[in-house]
């Protein structure tokens, strides 16, 4: 198999060992993006030549035995995460000269341990929408099948390293924006619990409910990203400062014991049955490898969509606010007076969804309309957050789809927004109460689509979420059903 296709810790045994060189490694993998980018087009902007300078440096300390734990490694990050030197679009023309001072917290620890940064890719704008074909510069492809939708609004992240253009990615889950792309490109992904890793750096769509989070060939390269990323941090206020574990030293205990919660709301009317099917498949199999599975109930799961539209939307507007044309950022230059200066600015350099989430968001704070609206979201969500509390006192882990259905075809969704929303309605709810989720690949659809399982778990659980995503992994083997796509 080519250096490209090969998983972080696959590699870094090769490169401790001088089997491989970092700089041989980085141009495999740049040859590999030379070869399908065009098809995927996963990038929004590459650095060659910084990733050889990259690469080189990491030889010399593999060399010199002081390499950290993704020294060499070739890596792609979401455009939403500062990157010093680099620019940080967020997939807008409102920040497309943008190239910030400093690293975002996670990135700057990728770097650290040695990784080597490839590039940025591609993504909803500020992280708005379920597809990643609200990019300013043009979606990302799903590596499947490239006339389908790769989701969002990590879409390049999971696009480069379903088609090996990277070895491991960041991205970003606002209300499941790392798991629904996981799920539609068959790869791993994990949103964090709200704390677990630093937002620094993190350009912000909604402060309350964004999170960071690894995107992965397999489950064991999840966990070594975690324990690199993972951590408290003195310039992120909503930094939880709890200790980190090895969470590679879970994956390899079995499941007796473990209960795992099958909850009711998510196997409703609109599943997709190919979806069901390969979900409840999984079930089974978790059963037969030691884990007892009990229906449980999420009551006020019907209510998660209407309320995440709600505060998301909100915060949204609040910190979208700061691009105004003044500071930093686009600008209108034909305007003559500072109110229009204002307005074409805006209207000009942001898109269509983003637009839509601020009005959105500014009429549910207004006057006369924010207790009716955001405080009562505000209300319900905690009542969603007990639901959860509840669930987790009489099981350890939750089950279920990622998404109701597949990957669809690019443009098939384009002029029905709330349709687009509602595949939002299984993963939404792990951001309003701040638990960790995964998706792991589960099976494929009759179109040779990916289809992913959802586990969820207690507040700072990552390591029961490994350790079942590890276990149902290595029973699938889904890694041996990749094919050479493009």
């Amino acid at each position: 198999m080519s250096l490209h296709g090969l998983t972080i810790h696959e590699l870094r045994e090769m490169l401790a060992q001088r089997q491989v060189s970092a700089v041989e490694l980085t141009r495999d993998v740049l040859h590999r993006i030379e070869k399908v980018e065009d098809k995927v087009k996963a990038y929004i902007t590459l650095d060659p030549e910084g990733a050889i300078e990259q690469a080189e440096a990491a030889d010399i300390k593999l060399k010199e035995g002081t390499g950290g734990p993704l020294c060499g490694i070739p890596l792609s990050i979401k455009d939403v995460l500062c990157t010093a030197g680099m620019p940080t679009t967020c997939g807008s023309r409102m920040l497309e000269n943008f190239i910030p001072p400093y690293n975002a917290t996670s990135v700057m620890k990728l770097k650290e341990a040695g990784g080597v940064l490839l590039g940025k890719v591609a993504m909803d704008e500020f992280a708005m929408g379920s597809t990643s074909e609200n990019c300013a510069f043009g979606p990302p492809k799903n590596p499947w099948n490239t006339e389908y939708i790769c989701g969002g609004s990590s879409g390049g992240s999971a696009a480069s390293v379903a088609a090996d253009e990277c070895i491991a990615s960041l991205g970003t889950d606002t209300g499941g924006s790392i798991r629904q792309p996981a799920s539609h490109c068959g790869v791993v992904g994990l949103k964090p619990t709200y704390g677990r890793v630093s937002r620094y750096g993190l350009v912000a769509f909604a402060s309350s409910l964004d999170q960071i989070g690894p995107l992965t060939k397999d489950v064991t390269d999840c966990a070594l990203m975690m324990n690199v990323i993972s951590g408290y941090d003195v310039k992120d206020s909503t930094s939880v400062n709890q200790q980190v574990p090895d969470f590679r030293k879970a994956l390899t205990e079995g499941l007796q014991g473990m209960k795992v919660g099958i909850p009711k709301e998510y196997f409703s009317k609109g599943l997709d049955p190919e979806v069901e099917k390969a979900v409840q498949q999984s079930i089974n199999i978790l059963r037969e490898i030691g884990a007892e599975t009990v229906e449980v109930s999420l009551p006020h799961t019907d209510y998660c969509v209407a309320v995440y539209y709600i505060i998301a939307p909100a915060e949204a507007s609040s910190n979208l606010a700061r691009y105004d044309g003044v500071r930093y950022g686009f600008r209108d230059k034909s305007s003559d007076t500072l109110l229009d200066m204002y307005k074409n600015s805006r209207s000009q350099g942001l898109g269509a969804e983003v637009k839509r989430r601020i009005i959105i968001g500014t009429y549910g704070l207004s006057s006369g309309y924010y207790d009716a609206y955001y405080k009562k979201a505000s209300q319900v969500r905690t009542l969603i957050t007990e639901d959860f509390k509840e669930v987790f006192k009489t099981c350890d882990l939750l089950a279920s789809p990622v998404t109701p259905t597949p990957a669809w075809k690019l443009g098939e969704k384009a002029d029905d927004p709330l349709s687009v929303y509602l595949s939002d309605i299984l993963t939404i709810s792990a951001n309003l109460a701040g638990i960790p989720g995964i998706s792991v690949p589960c099976g494929f659809s009759g179109a040779g689509l990916p289809i992913g399982l959802q586990i969820q778990g207690a507040h700072f659980q990552e390591e029961k979420l490994l350790k079942a995503a590890y276990n149902l992994e290595q029973r699938l083997n889904i890694s041996q059903l990749r094919t050479e796509y493009l």
